[in-house]
């Protein structure tokens, strides 16, 4: 599907200027707390954030292409039509985890962060832009579910 392989290329793309981001950001810090003897007052900070940013899309972006962590010690003991049932439920159970916990739950966290005015300490930046990722990847998990519940066989 068209759709599905340009948000896969936009969130590869993503990840690695998050990660390339966070990299020179550490190396920063090193460098002004061991060499210059003065260390940045916000890189432990922009870590942390960009860490957020790195392990929550990346978890959308690995439910995406199926390889999120799963135990697949018993499900491989169903036979094939129970073990479609089982993964028919186990996406919609994803499904509702993405949809009640991380898109409605996420939305309510940025619209509380945001009306209460919170600014993370050092970038001073509101907190609400660094839990949007939550809602963010809710949205693309429920989305990649979809598609994958519209491509399943059910024969």
């Amino acid at each position: 599907m068209k759709l599905r392989s340009q948000i896969d290329s936009v969130l590869e793309k993503a990840l690695v200027f998050i990660m390339s981001l966070m990299v020179v950001n550490v190396l920063w810090q090193v460098f002004s707390r061991y060499l210059l003897a003065n260390p940045s007052s916000f890189t432990d900070e922009l870590a942390r954030y960009l860490m957020i940013w790195v392990g929550v899309l990346g978890a959308a972006y690995v439910a995406g292409k199926g390889n999120h962590v799963a135990i697949t010690y018993f499900s491989e003991k169903f036979s094939a039509s129970n073990f479609k049932r089982v993964k028919l439920a186990i996406n919609l159970i994803i499904m509702g985890f993405a949809f009640l916990g991380m898109f409605i739950g996420g939305l309510r966290l940025v619209y509380i962060t945001l009306i209460l005015e919170q600014l993370s300490p050092s970038l001073k930046i509101p907190l609400g832009l660094v839990y949007a990722v939550i809602p963010l990847s809710g949205t693309l998990i429920i989305f990649y579910k979809v598609l994958d519940l519209k491509n399943m066989r059910y024969d």
